[in-house]
């Protein structure tokens, strides 16, 4: 599968430290918009700090910052929103992860050569700070639609209604 952003990074030609800015462009926002199931990605740019870690892994600390429409759950109108999100990975070689689980240590990347692909990691990290149930501000389930407390499905009876 060719990523929708996709930004190699060379970790030979690095140094100790590095730093990347990764911008989307339009066609690849809206292949990405696709991709994540959303209406609109307008914009997306992720700034990566990059330093060499243990042996031949990556400490990457980002910055994310896009703008993206989504489908209230709610209204099921659209809506633009801001996303904002810093985060951080370990670009690990493949075949190197933990098998530990250790829910403060960043998220493992495995990566194959010596190229680590910034871009579908961008991609990857405004997928995880997505609203899984994006509801637009001031969106609201009608009154009578909450009254039935006895009936889990008499939310969605009293939303068919009003439609």
């Amino acid at each position: 599968m060719t990523p929708e952003l996709s930004r190699p990074f060379a970790i030979d030609r690095m140094g100790e430290a590095s730093r990347v800015v990764v911008e989307a462009n339009a066609e690849e926002r809206a292949a990405i918009a696709r991709r994540l199931g959303i209406v609109d990605v307008s914009a997306l740019t992720c700034r990566f700090a990059l330093r060499r870690w243990e042996g031949a892994t990556v400490q990457a600390e980002g910055s994310l910052r896009a703008r993206v429409t989504q489908v209230c759950v709610v209204s099921m109108e659209s809506f633009d929103s801001d996303i904002s999100e810093d985060f951080a990975v370990r670009f690990v070689p493949e075949g190197m992860e933990t098998d530990e689980i250790d829910l403060d240590a960043p998220d493992e990347i495995p990566y194959a050569g010596a190229v680590i692909d910034l871009g579908e990691a961008t991609t990857e990290q405004l997928a995880l700070a997505l609203d899984p149930f994006p509801r637009k501000p001031g969106a609201a389930i009608a009154r009578e639609a909450l009254a039935d407390g006895d009936n889990p499905f008499a939310a969605l009876a009293a939303i068919r209604k009003a439609d």
